[in-house]
């Protein structure tokens, strides 16, 4: 990035004022401007992988310090744009799901289709904007697609703060919302960031965790977290945790739906968002019936897609052993305790062990 030499000071801090209306045309409820200054963030960071809970996410890792250090991702990067959109869609009651044994429960942000071009797409539309107004300036968007540390950009920002749950939370909003960033070699004027972490002596996120995946206050083991083990984690999960995992076939949102901020959260205004295919109500049973062809056309343009057909079944298979209607998780177990992936047929079999054990040893 090479500053153009032409924009002076004084327009940025003209323009800021207008970058929130912006914003909001584009459908995003927040903007928050911050320097690249993440050495907090970024020796917290390296414990946190040193200490190795990040298990099989090696891209944590693999860039460096390039994530904690914006101009080394991008050169010249000298402020950065940080912006949220609102979620969480107006589907089933996620509480009723979660005690339905025979549902599957699949994480709210993952309900309709993939954000990632969405929200890339309207920041790129901001940044064009912002450009052609200025008549310069260099300007890379993200959206969880690159080595972004978004949660300490968004909290420097001065749009929420990071919670004991390590979610960000907006006072006014909650923690329902996506994150993107506009990296810029323009110097524009920088918002207050929250310093101050308004969690108090609550600790109903730590305390509702069903796998105990938080070791401190703040402190997240991505190994025994359910969101990693259905979507990060490529092979067979721990058989201590799988009967913890209850209905959850991709993602949680249990620290989420206790955390008394998400009292003040706002359905979601766009329409991507709205669950498809039934998929916030949908029986465990109709869901593991699903052919490979099945998966492919009912997750297109949809965020589940990324796990594939094997993990989708295993993660299924976990939860009909879970179920407590045995005997038709029985019968979807059996049909498909010869299926071709050893993965699939290892949690079949656990699951109908666990029905088994549960009917006291006849099935």
């Amino acid at each position: 990035m090479a500053r153009s030499d032409s924009i002076q000071d004084r327009d940025l801090a003209a323009l800021r004022d207008t970058l929130q209306g912006w914003a909001e045309e584009l459908g995003f409820q927040q903007l928050g401007i911050t320097g690249i200054d993440l050495s907090q963030h970024e020796s917290y960071l390296q414990k946190w992988l040193d200490a190795g809970y990040h298990g099989e996410m090696e891209y944590m890792a693999r860039h460096g310090t390039a994530r904690s250090r914006p101009e080394e991702l991008i050169p010249g990067t000298c402020s950065v744009l940080t912006l949220r959109m609102d979620y969480y869609p107006a589907s089933s009651d996620p509480d009723a799901v979660l005690q339905d044994s025979t549902r599957g429960y699949v994480s709210r942000y993952a309900l309709g289709r993939d954000y990632h071009k969405l929200v890339r797409r309207r920041l790129a539309d901001l940044a064009k904007r912002i450009e052609r107004e200025l008549a310069g300036g260099q300007y890379r968007a993200f959206v969880d697609s690159a080595p972004v540390l978004e949660r300490a950009l968004a909290e420097n920002g001065g749009l929420g703060w990071i919670a004991k749950n390590t979610m960000l939370i907006n006072e006014k909003a909650g923690s329902w919302f996506f994150l993107g960033e506009i990296y810029t070699d323009l110097p524009f004027p920088t918002d207050a960031p929250k310093t101050e972490k308004h969690c108090g002596s609550c600790s109903a996120c730590l305390e509702v965790c069903p796998t105990n995946a938080f070791v401190a206050p703040f402190v997240l083991d991505a190994r025994r977290c359910i969101s990693y083990l259905t979507i990060e984690h490529k092979g067979s999960i721990d058989p201590e945790l799988r009967p913890l995992m209850g209905n959850r076939i991709y993602g949680c949102d249990d620290c989420q739906l206790v955390c008394p901020w998400n009292k003040f959260a706002q359905l979601s205004r766009e329409t991507d968002f709205a669950p498809r295919h039934d998929l916030d109500n949908s029986t465990l049973v109709d869901l593991f019936a699903w052919t490979s062809e099945d998966f492919d056309q009912r997750t297109e343009g949809s965020p589940i897609r990324r796990i594939g057909y094997e993990r989708w079944l295993r993660n299924i298979a976990i939860a009909l052993g879970n179920s407590e209607d045995s005997a038709s998780a029985i019968a979807a177990l059996k049909a498909r305790h010869d299926d071709p992936s050893a993965l699939v047929r290892e949690h079949v079999a656990w699951a109908l062990d666990q029905q088994q054990s549960r009917l006291g040893g006849g099935a």
